[in-house]
């Protein structure tokens, strides 16, 4: 499959805590994704 979306080594911190640590993720062309969580939550950050 041909990549559209690579990421690698992601983090976030808010002030002392890991909210993400070290993520990595492809999206391929043709895939359907989704980020779902509680309002609140940080999906647009």
């Amino acid at each position: 499959m041909s990549s559209l979306i690579t990421a690698s080594h992601v983090a976030k911190r808010y002030g002392h805590v890991d909210a993400l640590k070290d993520i990595n993720f492809t999206i391929n062309k043709g895939q359907i994704v989704g980020l779902i969580g509680p309002n609140g939550a940080g999906k647009t950050t």
